[in-house]
């Protein structure tokens, strides 16, 4: 097996769009969702969306909420 040392310098000697290439399928092999953390959000945002009903929290308007981030 090659070193990371050997495979960069062979990815430095690519074409730019190559390297492109390889590092987008390299970042694609690493954005995997992780099933736990995909439960989590679920299970919170159906809890938000529960206490929203009940009156316990506030929804605001995205364009109030955009107004207040503007300079």
């Amino acid at each position: 097996m090659e070193t990371l040392d050997q495979l960069a310098k062979k990815a430095i000697g690519l074409r730019p769009i190559e390297r492109i290439r390889l590092v987008e399928a390299i970042l694609y092999s690493l954005d995997k969702p992780d099933p736990d953390i995909e439960k989590s959000w679920v299970a919170e945002s159906e809890a938000r969306y529960e206490a929203y009903k009940r009156g316990e929290i506030e929804a605001y308007d995205w364009d109030e909420i955009k107004k207040g981030y503007e300079g």
